[in-house]
């Protein structure tokens, strides 16, 4: 692989075990953390980034007074670290159309549905109460529209008669832990790219669903 200098900031407001993933694969590949950012104080990934060595900041969204407010905020902050790419791993925050405005084709979001089904919360539910056979994971670029932008690669998984919502959680997190850090090396390396509000892999068009990663 193809090394490059690709300087990302990852997003995060909980646990982070997406962030300990992308930290352990930055290792070998091709883009390097530089910074976490959270709008919570006791986030354990703020724990899992200082252990890492990397830069870390904290802002309480509680402290203003408005969603816009608090985005140009976090974009000042963002922007001291002058990353190629926003990485969002559980981010508990909706983000203003400025936001991604200001970072257009450049933030990528993880969300444990196979897109475009199943959009935002609770889907681990949700899919048990239709009665779905599979289920999984996707990464899209984000857009203005919540989990409505350009998807680019998905896992599924199949979903058994005795799954829960705590079993389902617990397999699209493996997933998730393979399928991100792969897709973060992808545009790192310049094989990957959104425009128009379509993503493309090695100047290819994807299709709605993305590319469908088999497990190896």
């Amino acid at each position: 692989m193809q090394k490059t200098h690709c300087s990302v900031v990852v997003l995060i407001s909980g646990n982070g075990t997406n962030l300990q993933a992308l930290i352990d694969s930055s290792v070998s590949s091709n883009y390097k953390i530089a910074a976490v950012i959270s709008n919570k104080s006791d986030a354990f990934g703020l724990v899992r980034a200082e252990r890492a060595n990397i830069p870390t900041a904290f802002i309480d969204h509680r402290d203003y007074q408005s969603r816009e407010q608090f985005d140009l905020a976090l974009i000042k902050s963002i922007d001291s670290f002058s990353p190629d790419l926003i990485v969002l791993a559980g981010f508990m925050r909706i983000l203003s159309p400025a936001f991604v405005q200001h970072y257009q084709a450049k933030i990528l979001n993880i969300h444990p549905s196979l897109l475009p089904a199943y959009r935002g919360t609770d889907t681990h539910q949700r899919v048990l109460d239709a009665g779905e056979k599979e289920h999984g994971v996707s990464v899209h670029f984000v857009t203005e529209e919540l989990d409505g932008g350009p998807v680019i690669a998905r896992e599924k998984i199949k979903i058994e008669p005795n799954d829960s919502v705590d079993t389902l959680a617990e397999k699209v997190h493996a997933k998730e832990h393979i399928i991100y850090p792969k897709v973060v090396s992808w545009f790192a390396a310049g094989r990957l790219h959104m425009q128009t509000n379509k993503a493309y892999l090695d100047h290819d068009l994807l299709p709605e669903t993305g590319i469908e990663i088999t497990p190896s």
